[in-house]
């Protein structure tokens, strides 16, 4: 049966601010706790106007403490941002505060563009190795404690808080694989290497004390509503976000906008043909059936899925179709 999940932006919209785009995320992640979700991510970003969730480990305590049973981590933590410690303390005191509730999620880009970078880290220097080196740094913080060990997390040791390694390329997977941690492709914005990197941690999945075979989550837009015209209609925004993404040009998430493909130029369109492979838009009928053949292409165990929209009531609506559609595929006998 596969799991459905919820990857949330923390959109901050064209006239709003921080603190509403928060709050929404608070909303909704009581919503999908409602509909049945099995967790609530969100992600690490930094000098984005249009995403509130740069303090990641505090809006995860934020979203934790207003719901009850979903688990709620971060897809994910930038770890070459931080000491390993820092991390094994924040997430230790999470996991104190719910435990048996929080996922984290590693990542190694920076989040953000290289000027930013230098200012969260004050130095680029690394080397290949300083990151599997560091995710193993951090897992053995939140292991048992050792005789002689002179370091510890506190609250941290013992928690035995789940690692997650996050990729979009074949160098998570292979890391995944080695270390035996489950893997999330972020498929819902860079798709092309999807195949052959879930062949790749598959094939050299080695057990660990974590888990003792591949567990595979993948990144899935979803715009649903009640018609496919209205799905189109606020897909815009995502598409327009996206774009000035890529030209870097960022900003809060604008909103939709009437016949936005006449507007675009060849390269746009190539540009957002990048992202089409794992999105889906319609009404309930038209997204069922390509996230079914997503599945099926997949083998997923779980989807998490994305819905970038700039209404919230609508965003809300998006979710809680999409968490219909999933239950109907997971009861569907295989």
């Amino acid at each position: 049966m596969t799991r459905f999940s919820v990857l949330d932006l923390a959109p901050i919209v064209e006239g709003s601010t921080a603190r509403e785009a928060l709050a929404n995320s608070l909303d909704l992640a009581q919503h999908a706790e409602t509909w049945g979700y099995t967790r609530y991510w969100v992600a690490e970003h930094h000098n984005m106007q249009g995403i509130a969730s740069a303090a990641t480990s505090v809006v995860i305590g934020h979203i934790a403490g207003g719901t009850t049973s979903i688990r709620v981590g971060a897809g994910g933590v930038m770890l070459p941002n931080h000491s390993p410690l820092v991390i094994a303390e924040q997430f230790g005191t999470l996991e104190s505060l719910y435990p048996g509730r929080i996922d984290l999620g590693l990542g190694r880009a920076p989040g953000t563009d290289q000027i930013t970078a230098h200012a969260l880290r004050r130095t680029l220097t690394s080397e290949v190795d300083d990151y599997p080196r560091d995710v193993v740094e951090l897992r053995n913080y939140f292991a048992d404690p050792e005789p002689n060990r002179r370091i510890h997390a506190v609250p941290g040791t013992g928690l035995k808080v789940p690692l997650w390694i996050l990729g979009s390329s074949l160098y998570g997977a292979q890391l995944a694989a080695m270390l035996g941690l489950p893997y999330a492709f972020a498929s819902h914005f860079a798709p092309a290497a999807l195949d052959e990197a879930l062949a790749t941690y598959r094939e050299h999945f080695q057990p660990s004390t974590q888990l003792s075979e591949p567990y595979v989550m993948v990144g899935f837009n979803i715009f649903a509503a009640d018609t496919d015209e209205e799905a189109k209609y606020l897909r815009t925004s995502s598409l327009q976000s996206f774009l000035k993404l890529r030209t870097g040009n960022p900003g809060p998430l604008p909103p939709p906008v009437e016949d936005l493909e006449s507007r675009l130029s060849p390269q746009e369109r190539q540009l957002l043909g990048q992202i089409t492979a794992s999105t889906a838009v319609g009404a309930p009928d038209t997204v069922s059936k390509e996230l079914c053949a997503f599945i099926e292409r997949t083998r997923a165990d779980e989807v998490i899925v994305s819905s970038h929209i700039y209404q919230h009531e609508k965003r809300l609506r998006s979710f809680e179709l999409a968490a219909q559609i999933g239950a109907e595929l997971s009861s569907e006998p295989a």
